[in-house]
């Protein structure tokens, strides 16, 4: 998936990304306006991709490796690369939504996983204990720590808590490309992998499920779903490791919003 060695970014090109992740913000927030019983997933992804035409940028997503949607939108046992359908969301559902936006020559990725109606408090728990171990990892991703750190501190938190987390699907650098160097696993030891130093721009995702970690993809050749068809979360930001915390590039300030 991550190609090539890890690209360094200059306070330049971060400008770009963060500005790139603040559309993105955006973005989720028109589509999290949206959410609730009786919408289709198809009209939550048609609202993304007009709004972030209409400022300027193209979904990151659509088109990727001939992705035909610009939002991933997965369901219930569904971890990630769920396509949108006229299927109304129900009483009970949970919905994660991943998007990428691509402004200005660069990419920034987030998701966020909704719950539909009234859910029973352990699903409730699920998506409160897989966000928290989103930024379990953004607070190691300072420089001088490596990735193995990270991943320690996502898997430590959703483990204590019974929680399986995917193994096959990790996070990754974002820049000029969607998926660069170097991959971000959701579990591992403390001090592996390569070393986190300044300038590197990571998309932190945790994929979390209320079961087994065990997945299976769909004849779609996309859509990847738990094999015991349990509840699975998603929670994603695009960040800047800097030397004592991580910038976040992204923001769930205007889903937070849509959602009072």
């Amino acid at each position: 998936m991550a190609t090539g060695t890890i690209q360094f970014k200059t306070e330049e090109e971060i400008d770009l990304m963060r500005a790139a992740g603040q559309l993105l913000a955006r973005a989720h927030g028109e589509v999290a306006a949206m959410v609730r019983e009786g919408v289709t997933t198809r009209q939550l992804d048609r609202r993304a991709e007009e709004f972030i035409r209409d400022h300027g940028a193209t979904p990151s997503f659509k088109g990727y490796n001939n992705f035909p949607y610009s939002l991933c939108l997965s369901p219930n046992s569904v971890v990630v690369h769920g396509f949108a359908t006229d299927e109304p969301l129900k009483s009970g559902d949970i919905l994660s939504v991943d998007a990428g936006v691509f402004l200005n020559g660069y990419h920034a990725d987030s998701a966020y996983t909704y719950p539909i109606g009234e859910v029973s408090q352990e699903i409730r728990q699920l998506l409160k204990e897989t966000e928290a171990s989103l930024y379990k990892g953004i607070e190691q991703a300072i420089s001088g720590n490596r990735i193995g750190d990270i991943s320690f501190a996502i898997q430590n938190h959703v483990a204590t808590k019974g929680y399986g987390v995917v193994r096959e699907l990790v996070g990754h650098g974002v820049g000029a490309k969607l998926h660069e160097k170097p991959e971000v696993p959701n579990y591992g030891k403390r001090g592996s992998g390569p070393m986190l130093q300044t300038g590197m721009t990571i998309a932190i995702e945790p994929m979390v499920t209320l079961g087994k970690k065990d997945i299976v993809q769909e004849k779609d050749g996309w859509t990847i779903r738990t094999r015991d068809k349990k509840p699975a979360a998603h929670f994603e930001h695009t960040i800047v490791v800097r030397k004592d915390k991580a910038e976040i590039l992204t923001s769930f300030e205007y889903i937070e919003k849509a959602l009072q």
